[in-house]
């Protein structure tokens, strides 16, 4: 259990401490410190005299640490699988996943950090200019604020410390309230590295004191978030002038046209609208089915979902465990009951033991309800049948979110037709918007968000353009 605040490599402080229960058993699994604002300021005051450090230091170290971390989340990783699996109930086969995934995102910042490179510029290519030897090259902001969620509570925070180190930033990490155990064994491994840079990495703990204080503060040059829509309009208020990486909400659609593989997509679009207990923020919630087929893959659905086991994370079968906690549970119930007293039917599912929610499909569902227009967070997913393509791309453009839209087709023109219709700011072809693979440039439009994650991206985001002219 927590006892302490990693305050950098080697401060610690006391606190209050505040107690983790696992969704499904109810145990208490984790303590956490809850830190202050002045905790918060010390964190911050540790990072900025380290980001003189992380900037003066070579590549090389950096990527040896970052290695160096990898190497050891390999050897521990059923032990920080099934702290993922305590804190917040994901089934032990996504927990494993989700400790793979998080060392390719590591070892992928490495690689991308090594091929980051500059561009020599032409300054004689104008009247008004003259030869010089002008070049420019990328150079690490100091110091990045990382506040993230819970719903990978691992992974997310290496697509946003791996970055930001290997880069030569100092950080300030603020991880979820619900896994502060996963992120501090994840941090110790940064922080106990033999090639840890002192005090490069710090982790505060806490909430909306915490979080307030690292977005107000002139000290981070870069505050990356991924959270909801309505915390990320109130750090676009208050950050002040500093770059903002907002990863927020999304309403992932898709289209199953009549000349698609119904089985196929059937099956797919359960993975994607349940994985996870529907809490990703690419989580299939509306599908649009070109009538002619409306029926058959309605019913194709139905077998895919009913073959989910749903039930205990520990157990290595479950495919959907518990939502965290009872108001993500009560939102979920409360938006199909409103939806059904509004002419939706409710295919399969809708019903729970404890915070475990089955997945839920609904039908009959139009486009004014909340159901379809915001997101659910939850294991629930919308069929609407359109007339063609037309019809279905129109609708799923008709949100205030853009984060990653898909199609079912083996029509041609119309992929190449969806890949510039879909206002978003991913596309897949023949699979769910659900797909997320860690090296590419990942973030939407609209609410969904602004600037880019995968580690390439990132790296840009953490780092700022200097211009040099030797004349």
């Amino acid at each position: 259990m927590i006892a302490n605040i990693f305050f950098g490599s080697n401060e610690e402080l006391r606190a209050e401490l505040k107690d983790i229960l696992n969704p499904y058993s109810k145990k208490v699994v984790a303590k956490y410190p809850l830190c202050t604002r002045e905790d918060t300021l010390k964190v911050l005051d540790i990072a900025q005299k380290a980001s003189l450090q992380t900037k003066a230091s070579t590549i090389a170290q950096r990527i040896a640490w970052l290695e160096d971390v990898a190497f050891k989340l390999k050897e521990n990783k059923e032990d920080i699988a099934k702290t993922i699996c305590d804190e917040v109930a994901k089934p032990m086969q996504f927990a494993r996943a989700e400790v793979e995934r998080c060392i390719e995102t590591i070892k992928v910042s490495v690689h991308a950090m090594i091929n980051i490179e500059g561009h020599t510029i032409n300054t004689d290519a104008m009247p008004s200019g003259k030869k010089t030897n002008a070049y420019y090259f990328r150079e690490p902001v100091g110091v990045v604020a990382c506040i993230t969620p819970f719903n990978f509570p691992l992974n997310l925070v290496a697509h946003k410390i791996a970055p930001a180190l290997v880069s030569g930033n100092a950080v300030v990490l603020k991880p979820t309230p619900e896994a502060p155990l996963t992120a501090y064994k994840f941090a110790k491994l940064f922080i106990e590295s033999k090639f840890a840079i002192k005090d490069a990495l710090s982790v505060v703990y806490g909430d909306v004191e915490v979080g307030s204080t690292l977005v107000s503060s002139d000290i981070p040059r870069v505050l990356s978030f991924t959270g909801s829509v309505q915390v990320g309009n109130i750090i676009t208020k208050t950050a002040g002038i500093k770059k903002l990486a907002l990863e927020l909400g999304g309403n992932a659609a898709t289209f199953i046209d009549k000349s698609a593989d119904i089985e196929l997509a059937a099956k797919r679009c359960a993975f994607g609208a349940f994985i996870n207990s529907g809490q990703v923020c690419i989580s299939l919630q509306r599908i649009y089915v070109h009538e002619d087929i409306y029926d058959k893959f309605a019913q194709a659905i139905k077998i895919e979902t009913e073959k989910l086991v749903v039930g205990n994370p520990y157990d290595d079968n479950t495919f959907v465990g518990p939502l965290i906690n009872d108001e993500s549970l009560n939102r979920a119930k409360s938006w199909i009951k409103n939806a059904i007293d509004e002419g939706a039917v409710c295919l399969t599912g809708n019903k729970n033991d404890g915070l475990n929610f089955y997945p839920t499909v609904m039908t009959e569902v139009t486009d004014e309800m909340s159901i379809v227009c915001e997101e659910v967070f939850a294991p629930i997913v919308s069929l609407v049948k359109v007339k063609n393509y037309d019809e279905a791309i129109v609708k799923m453009n008709n949100s205030p979110y853009g984060l990653q839209f898909s199609i079912f087709t083996n029509d041609l023109k119309q992929t190449q037709s969806f890949i510039y219709d879909a206002n978003c700011g991913g596309v897949v072809i023949n699979d769910i918007p659900t797909l997320r693979f860690d090296i590419q440039p990942y973030g939407g439009t609209k609410l969904s968000g602004i600037g880019k994650e995968g580690p390439k991206f990132a790296i840009e985001e953490f780092t700022e353009i200097k211009s040099v002219m030797i004349c």
